[in-house]
């Protein structure tokens, strides 16, 4: 092991965590640093190494042929320093680290989650939540919980629920509405990140090619959902980010059509990895608490109404 001796393992783990994530920026935000210093800990490295692992180019950095050969390793390497401190310190035992997006762990999961330890006292959970999505084999994260098509490189994902949109608003506006046609009116929240838009809904019921009328724009979808509570105008709601709020009569859904917007929710875990028991329990009592979830909100909204 003399060789580490030739370089300060903070280099590496910048040269590993740019290789990986194919940015300074997502390097320098996984890593807790500026993307300067991560700039900085790589020149320095390759200095020490004596062998270029980046390209400098005009659009970032890419990988050179040495990089290409050695980054894997590297990811292969800080995967098992990680599983060595974590057996170390513990957490191996009773820790399991998920990772989510903000707002599905703020309006679904994190609520739910003292079911969980109820019937599991002996494991303990820690949400990551961030929109990024990390990859399990390079990082302490045990499964992460992700909306998506499901085709992301080098990871596991396995189907959890199909998403479903459909318009939401205040029920104090819903009374004035008779036909989809007359959301046409009604002001619309506007979620700026969305992987859809209000075309999807509405080629679904039929109004090819109409246009909303929009009142706010912003950048995250619970900000949005609450905008729509407070009675500002409506949005296109999903399934996990609307239905407690439909339970508990501070939304109403005005017509039963739910479109598919080709994305799902999805559990991602490690290509290839060995899946823990802890990670098979929370699977299982996620599955069961969403089943109960949606038969809950059918109940509400009624059954599925197919798009036409």
């Amino acid at each position: 092991m003399r060789n580490l001796n030739l370089v300060h393992l903070n280099g590496l783990r910048a040269l590993e965590a740019v290789g990986r994530t194919g940015s300074l920026l997502a390097a320098a935000d996984e890593l807790g640093v500026t993307p300067g210093a991560i700039s900085q800990q790589i020149a320095k490295a390759e200095a020490q190494l004596g062998k270029q692992i980046f390209e400098r180019r005009p659009k970032g950095l890419a990988l050179t042929e040495a990089g290409r050969a050695a980054v894997p390793r590297l990811t292969q390497g800080f995967g098992l320093l990680s599983d060595a401190v974590a057996s170390i310190r513990g957490d191996n035992d009773r820790t399991l680290t998920i990772s989510v997006a903000p707002v599905f762990a703020a309006r679904w999961l994190v609520r739910r989650l003292d079911g969980f330890f109820r019937l599991h006292p002996d494991i303990d959970i820690r949400i990551d939540a961030t929109s990024r999505l990390v990859d399990p084999a390079a990082s302490d994260i045990d499964l992460a919980i992700r909306v998506g098509r499901g085709d992301w490189p080098g990871v596991e994902a396995e189907l959890l629920l199909e998403q479903e949109i459909f318009p939401v608003l205040a029920p104090a506006l819903a009374t004035q509405l008779k036909e989809p046609r007359d959301l046409l009116a009604v002001p619309t929240v506007i979620d700026s990140q969305a992987m859809f838009g209000w075309n999807v809904w509405l080629d679904a019921v039929g109004l090819h090619g109409e246009a909303i009328t929009p009142r706010h724009r912003l950048n995250e979808a619970s900000l949005c959902l609450d905008a729509v509570i407070s009675g500002q105008g409506v949005m296109l709601g999903w399934q996990t980010l609307t239905v407690d709020a439909i339970l508990g009569g501070c939304l109403s859904v005005p017509f039963p059509t739910r479109a598919r917007t080709g994305f799902a929710h999805y559990i991602v875990t490690a290509k290839g990895g060995r899946e823990s028991a802890k990670a098979k329990a929370f699977k299982a009592w996620l599955k069961a608490e969403l089943a109960e979830s949606m038969a809950a909100l059918d109940a509400a909204i009624g059954p599925h109404e197919p798009a036409l």
